[in-house]
């Protein structure tokens, strides 16, 4: 179980004059995921949620609160909770003189993943995400879509329990998208704990089975997608954010 409690990460912005002003881009964010379970982190471009799964993945330290894995800390535990933990961001960037087998063996080397483990991963990944035609050819020569696996698959080639996921489809086309979603939840009926942050809220209903929308910085509703649309008496997650938040103009 990976459990958030009271996290709040501080930044300080300089304005005119020299003059500095703290603000709190995530403020007081607590929750739970669960084994088996895609937790959709939701809201819109701005909301906090690349902070917050940058202080998940280990990348920002909280300014306050703590993150716990199965028992575990990052002050104590950062190396063995880092080998479980496959990180996606959105603007994550690969070799692109080397094919995507080659990076692929590449990352199994970092995971010390064996020889033998390693042809098995990457022909089960490659599989899973539909890359075999395109798994010898060079990364720059390949699409957009085509690259997005390759950097989903690289960060999943050791075979981690704690997935997240950020913007994972984004100005990608339909069919890799729908790849790539049929994969995580492939992996999250393996027993995986999937955090899967998106500003699509169609997306998001066809995935999570739960959902945390975040708005400046803080939780406005936790819940399944069926339980937020009853709750605010709509029939999808966009109207029903905008009616947590009162609307386009509360935003």
């Amino acid at each position: 179980m990976l459990k958030v409690y009271n996290v709040k990460k501080k930044f300080i912005k300089y304005q005119e004059k020299g003059q500095k002003k703290e603000f709190f881009a995530n403020d007081g964010i607590s929750f739970e995921a669960h084994e088996g379970e895609i937790l959709g982190i939701l809201g819109p471009n701005g909301a906090g949620k690349t902070t917050l799964l940058r202080m998940i993945a280990g990348i920002l330290e909280p300014t306050e609160g703590f993150i716990d894995f199965d028992g575990m800390n990052y002050k104590q535990n950062e190396l063995t909770i880092k080998s479980n933990l496959a990180y996606l961001s959105g603007n994550t960037k690969v070799y692109k003189t080397i094919s995507a087998y080659e990076l692929l063996k590449m990352c199994c080397d970092i995971y010390n993943v064996s020889k033998v483990e390693a042809e098995k991963r990457i022909k089960e990944i490659s599989n899973s995400l539909e890359m075999e035609s395109f798994l010898y050819n060079r990364i720059e020569n390949l699409s957009t879509g085509q690259t997005q696996r390759v950097n989903i698959a690289r960060c999943l080639i050791h075979d981690p329990k704690y997935y997240i996921f950020d913007e994972a489809t984004s100005g990608l086309d339909i069919i890799s998208s729908q790849i790539i979603l049929d994969f995580i939840k492939k992996e999250r009926n393996r027993g995986k704990i999937v955090l899967y942050s998106t500003h699509y809220m169609e997306e998001a209903e066809n995935i999570c089975d739960r959902v945390i929308m975040i708005n400046k910085g803080v939780i406005i509703k936790t819940g399944t997608p069926e339980e937020i649309r009853k709750y605010t008496k709509t029939t999808n997650l966009r109207d029903a954010f905008f009616a947590l938040i009162g609307g386009a103009k509360g935003e």
